[in-house]
């Protein structure tokens, strides 16, 4: 596997992992843990998207990720 692999691999793992745990009712959609394992994983997946040039992915997590920086402002937003 070659880099890209890897970090693609990593960032989508942890994309599933939060939708899983937010399935299964382990955490919520305003979960710090669920908000930070999106913007990571979409994160490492944009990353991996753009190493290998599939454009069409890289839209699509860069969108995710900004999403889920958005989430992760309202997060802090209401804590303060």
């Amino acid at each position: 596997m070659t880099i890209a692999d890897w970090i693609g691999t990593i960032g989508v793992f942890q994309i599933l992992l939060a939708f899983v745990l937010n399935i299964l009712n382990y955490i919520s959609k305003d979960h710090l843990a669920f908000i930070l394992l999106n913007l990571i994983g979409a994160g490492l997946a944009c990353l991996a998207s753009v190493l290998v040039s599939f454009w069409p992915f890289v839209v699509l997590e860069a969108v995710w990720a900004l999403f889920s920086l958005y989430a992760l402002f309202n997060y802090f937003k209401k804590r303060i």
